[in-house]
């Protein structure tokens, strides 16, 4: 669930129900999804939540791929858990975990003036049992913060349950006076590093003077009914006491900025709390797209970004090639040999048939076109700058490329030239693919606030991404019917002709027409998924080249397959439909991305 569907689709109405029911149903679909074969490979493809290898690091001995961590007070039921574990959280806190469950719970309360959620003072708790359940269901790979609380008795016995799993305690600071004896912190600390929770407005008055030999730590909560200003100053307030100790604080970050101030004031961890609720999911990640943006740029090997950018040039100069014929012959030698006819012979039987296959190559051209130029982009802004995201996208859109092969060979024609091409190709593709084997870098970003032009970018990508998956699945719905049964009505009606009438005339004439669909339905599942991978994986503020490969990427495309359109005369308003809703998502799309992208 990145951003751009949050935003514009869940949060909205998410926002109508009470927080519990909210809250529940978004954890519990979004687990079942994580709970699914290739369910995780889903929620990475959707919101890439990888961390750079350059923020990973150990504290107490456990590993962390990154700072930021989600507080347990934002999944008390553990019904999200898994989901969460695949949305880029360094750790995550468990807890409060009690012996036994909390029967009458009280739930969060919405508060509207300040966007937050007001937590009761007491936590939802599902008991230990229940708790090792969902630990050994979902097999969490994070370390897990676990906050303990009862008696002295109940925290012993929950430390020894939990001992297994990979992590560190908590306790407040007042059981910690009040419930415990030295002995019993020296053993917690042998079970697992300790840390103790004191609210940030409230560190003046904490004494720790024995117990510091036994703590690995502090946690520094954020009080109640404040909001986010309010609780990052008492943190970065706080974060100067007790320096032997590692720090984590809880909320008061509700944007990258936050989140890098706190890091800087000397805090080792963080834990999102009531904020990621209406910043959104998305805020982790683009934490670490800040913190890579602060560490710069480091550097790149030779990646074969070369070989992936000749590979797009010469896409794009076999498209220019195919607009060339489609404006003037249209039916090519070899396709006179295959019919076993002249041009002139299938003007003299329906003129209208050369328009209709000029309007399959002339879209077919001006895919490939804006294909070209978009494989060259992400060659010479992604590739080139190590990126992984880039070349994932230029790979599986030039497999699926190259695998639309099939279509042709699967209805009985296979014309030379397109072979000539395929083979041209291979090399280029192969080439650039063994040599950028090796990338993994993350982007950065430099964006640091909860900006309008964030905002409006959210909406922007949510418009690129409906297109990108639109072409893909306009592409899969055309290469069916090109295989199948080739016409749609409005051609029959455009054409004034049954399929019956042109293939008594001549059998082999359906079959280039079929041969021309399947080949452009191909090129637009390879573009599509080009397009939506782009804005799904590359959609970061000031990345002036994504908004102008979109525009002039764009230009090709929708003007090829509207203007051959006007050209022939094939106007139906339902047949040019999706062509008129792609065209409004691409240009509103870009109008909304404009100032988020083209920021400097």
């Amino acid at each position: 669930m990145p951003d751009w569907s949050y935003h514009v689709l869940f949060k909205p109405w998410l926002k109508k129900l009470s927080t519990k029911a909210s809250r529940e149903f978004i954890h519990k679909n979004m687990n079942r999804i994580a709970s699914l074969p290739g369910g995780s490979g889903f929620i990475h493809f959707l919101g890439r939540e990888e961390i750079s290898d350059r923020l990973h690091t150990s504290i107490n001995g456990l590993p962390f791929s990154g700072p930021v961590g989600l507080a347990g007070k934002m999944d008390p039921q553990l019904s999200g858990t898994k989901a969460f574990s695949q949305l880029g959280f360094g750790f995550i806190e468990i807890g409060p975990v009690t012996l036994e469950e909390e029967r009458r719970p009280l739930y969060p309360k919405r508060t509207l003036a300040n966007r937050t959620i007001a937590f009761p003072a007491r936590g939802e708790s599902i008991g230990l049992q229940k708790t090792l359940d969902h630990l050994v269901r979902d097999n969490i790979s994070q370390p897990l913060l676990f906050h303990l609380k009862g008696s002295q008795e109940e925290i012993m016995h929950l430390a020894d349950q939990l001992q297994p799993y990979e992590g560190f305690y908590s306790i407040s600071y007042q059981q910690m006076k009040n419930e415990l004896h030295p002995t019993d912190l020296m053993l917690l600390n042998e079970y697992k590093p300790l840390y103790v929770r004191v609210p940030s407005h409230l560190v003046e008055d904490v004494q720790l003077e024995d117990e510091l030999k036994w703590l690995s730590g502090i946690i520094l909560e954020e009080q109640a009914g404040e909001d986010t200003v309010i609780n990052k100053e008492n943190h970065k307030h706080s974060l100067k006491k007790y320096p032997g100790l590692h720090k984590i604080t809880v909320g008061g970050i509700r944007e990258p900025a936050d989140a890098i101030e706190l890091l800087d004031e000397g805090a080792d961890l963080l834990l999102l709390s009531s904020e990621y609720i209406d910043t959104g999911p998305g805020l982790p990640k683009r934490i670490y797209e800040a913190l890579i943006d602060e560490k710069g740029e480091r550097g790149i090997p030779d990646t074969g970004w070369n070989w992936y950018f000749l590979f797009g040039l010469s896409i794009l100069l076999g498209g220019l090639l195919a607009l060339m014929f489609s404006l003037t012959s249209v039916i090519l030698p070899y396709d006179e040999h295959f019919l076993g006819m002249t041009r002139e012979e299938l003007l003299l039987f329906n003129e209208r048939m050369i328009w209709f296959m000029k309007h399959d190559r002339m879209t077919l051209a001006g895919t490939m076109i804006s294909g070209g130029f978009i494989y060259m982009m992400l060659a010479g802004f992604g590739v080139r700058h190590g990126l992984r995201w880039a070349r994932q996208a230029i790979d599986f859109a030039a497999i699926t490329g190259f695998a639309g092969i099939l279509f042709f060979i699967g209805y009985g024609y296979f014309d030379w030239l397109h072979l000539v091409f395929w083979l041209v190709l291979l090399p280029m593709y192969m080439t650039g693919a063994i040599q950028s084997r090796g990338l993994k870098e993350t982007p950065s970003s430099p964006n640091r606030k909860n900006s309008r032009a964030w905002k409006l970018g959210v909406y922007g990508q949510f418009c690129l991404v409906v297109l990108g998956f639109a072409f893909v699945l306009g592409g899969i719905i055309i290469s069916v019917i090109g295989v199948s049964s080739v016409f749609i009505p409005t051609d029959i009606q455009y054409l004034c002709m049954p399929p019956d009438m042109i293939q008594a005339f001549n059998e082999r004439l359906i079959p280039v027409v079929a041969h021309d669909r399947a080949g452009f339905g191909s090129a637009l599942i390879s573009v599509g998924s080009l397009v939506l991978m782009a804005a799904l994986w590359g959609f970061h503020e000031g990345k002036r080249w994504l908004w102008w490969m979109y525009l002039i990427g764009g230009i090709p495309a929708f003007a090829a397959g509207i203007f051959v359109h006007i050209m022939i005369g094939y106007t139906t308003f339902i047949h040019l439909l999706p062509a008129y809703i792609a065209l409004g998502l691409y240009g509103s799309g870009l109008i909304l991305s404009f100032s988020y992208l083209t920021k400097r």
